[in-house]
């Protein structure tokens, strides 16, 4: 008897749907978890009982994400809906984000985790301000893949001509604004053509399904080697008596942000700037050699090195910048505008730091995507500013290393998170 073949896993898929009202976003999620036979009975029993009651023909699959009762019954997505699921060879997050402008800040919230957005477009409709704001957002959080679905193609006959032309009008407002990397998909998400399965109705389109093309994304932090980045969350150093072979034991915890450590790598902390070398990686007190980006570990290092929460340790060829001014992209969260005189918390990493606003470059309007100028933020606004730092940060470019290019603002008043920032 011959061993099972073993199938290859592509890792974990972060993605996020967006597009403009009523585009089919969340049905397009409940197809997905449809076909792929991902819903439980009883949530699938619930959907088709709320269908009827609102005396539906067929089960209204948008019902799977649409939790918040004022989304039922306004018939729009407000808050973010994160759904999971899992083929043969790959685990999916997916993030349904709201289409209205004054929900800006919850889809660049469900974009800073995404690798994929599939921008949703109605086939009736074609771009529109929404389409194109949602694009450039996801561009600008550095989402490095972008599907462009063509959705409700059973509402214009599955039209080749009406897909074309829409593909075109598109391809000419991403070569205006640097979008690369997109990938177009005609599609009915109602009746499930191009979704799991192809149908019988878009004969004419020989490319991938949406599940095929979610399928060979690349995972995220392999598409380019980064940089090892490690900051320090908690130091470890037990307190036991009864176990003189702990006494000496120092060990530095956290999560790896990006890169690959492995033992008698050379290692630099900062802000110190001394150097060790690795002398053990381990997770749960057990020995494993060599460690890589997203795993939650513990450093232990060759030479005794003061070092504390909100310190990170790096390679010594990879040392980062140690800024005390950044220049960022930030979205203003809080309903309380960004106020000049008021110093903020930023937290980046493990690390926090006093910061006081020192310019607004410009604001990005989100509709025309023009740069105008600004002299306050309010709630939902995006900007390129300038922050001076208190304290130094150990940063890098947001598109080269989404975990150290990343930061938040909180107001010290209340411990709310008030902004979010990408550092340029």
């Amino acid at each position: 008897m011959s061993a099972p073949e073993k199938i290859e896993d592509h890792g974990l898929l972060r993605f996020l749907t967006c597009g403009s009202v009523d585009d089919g976003k969340s049905t397009l999620i409940g197809r997905l978890l449809f076909d792929t036979k991902t819903i439980l009975a009883d949530t699938l029993s619930a959907i088709a009982k709320t269908s009827e009651k609102r005396g539906m023909g067929a089960v209204d699959l948008s019902l799977l994400t649409d939790g918040l009762q004022a989304e039922r019954e306004q018939g729009i997505t407000i808050d973010v809906a994160y759904r999971y699921f899992s083929t043969g060879t790959r685990k999916y997050i997916i993030a349904d984000a709201p289409g209205h402008e004054q929900y800006t800040r919850n889809m660049i919230t469900a974009a800073s985790t995404a690798n994929l957005a599939i921008i949703l477009i109605d086939a009736r409709k074609g771009v529109l301000t929404q389409t194109r704001r949602h694009s450039k957002l996801a561009s600008l959080v550095g989402i490095p893949h972008l599907v462009v679905a063509i959705n409700k193609m059973d509402l214009v006959d599955y039209s080749q001509a009406a897909y074309e032309q829409i593909k075109a009008d598109y391809l000419a407002f991403a070569a205006k604004v640097g979008i690369q990397d997109i990938h177009f998909l005609p599609m009915s998400a109602l009746n499930g053509d191009m979704i799991v399965d192809r149908g019988d109705s878009l004969n004419w389109y020989d490319g991938p399904t949406l599940l095929e093309l979610l399928e060979a994304v690349p995972a995220a932090h392999t598409e380019h080697r980064e940089k090892f980045r490690f900051p320090v969350q908690y130091v470890c150093r037990p307190q036991d008596s009864a176990n003189p072979e702990l006494h000496d034991y120092r060990g530095f915890m956290g999560r790896i942000e990006s890169g690959t450590i492995k033992v008698g790598d050379a290692v630099t902390v900062l802000p110190s700037g001394l150097t060790s070398t690795v002398k053990a990686v381990q997770i749960g007190g057990v020995d494993i050699g060599t460690a890589f980006t997203e795993q939650s570990i513990t450093l232990l290092l060759a030479d005794e090195i003061d070092t504390s929460r909100g310190d990170m340790i790096v390679k010594s060829s990879e040392v980062p910048a140690a800024v005390k001014q950044i220049d960022a992209t930030v979205c203003w969260l809080a309903e309380q505008p960004m106020d000049r005189a008021r110093t903020y918390l930023i937290r980046h990493t493990t690390r926090d730091s006093k910061a006081k606003l020192a310019a607004i470059d410009h604001r990005l309007d989100v509709n025309t995507l023009e740069k105008v100028p600004a002299d306050k933020l309010a709630m939902n606004d995006i900007a390129q500013v300038s922050f001076k730092l208190a304290q130094p940060l150990f940063v890098d470019p947001y598109l080269e290393n989404r975990g150290t290019g990343a930061f938040i603002i909180i107001d010290e008043s209340n411990n709310n998170t008030v902004g979010a920032g990408m550092i340029l």
